[in-house]
């Protein structure tokens, strides 16, 4: 499935509203990219769009990167180093897990909201909005190829 066209247009208004929400409660950032293949290590591949995609530059280290290679049907969460170093061992598991639920069922965008909404609520336990906090990154979705 080419992955300009894996996701509705209500899917992907969900998924931007999605994000919206989570970083409206917490100083974090939160992106998606949809890339057609993830190459052999679709890890790797989600590394690589975490820096193409400028995660890395955040103030706090707290950017999030859902990765999905819709043709090969793989996908990765991601957590910069902030994040990393303050989330549960098997936190990004979990959230993997979730989105599983949903993907098995062919539910797309609504795996990727509730992903997000978890993430949300993790990046505003440890990462609470601040004053004169900004928007450090778009929140609509992106479509990279991994390199």
């Amino acid at each position: 499935m080419e992955a300009k066209s894996f996701l509705s247009v209500e899917e992907c208004r969900n998924v931007i509203d999605a994000i919206a929400e989570a970083e409206n409660n917490c100083s974090g950032e939160i992106r998606v990219n949809i890339a057609n293949k993830a190459g052999e290590n679709v890890m790797e591949s989600a590394v690589n769009v975490f820096y193409s995609l400028e995660m890395d530059k955040t103030l706090r280290k707290n950017g999030v990167l859902f990765f999905i290679a819709s043709e090969d049907r793989r996908f990765a969460v991601i957590g910069d180093e902030g994040i990393n170093n303050v989330v549960p061992e098997n936190f990004w598991n979990d959230v993997c897990a979730l989105m599983i639920e949903y993907f098995k069922k062919e539910e797309f965008g609504a795996g990727l909201v509730a992903g997000i909404q978890k993430c949300g609520e993790k990046l505003a336990e440890f990462f609470p909005p601040v004053d004169n906090d900004i928007d450090e990154l778009p929140n609509e979705i992106a479509y990279e190829d991994a390199k």
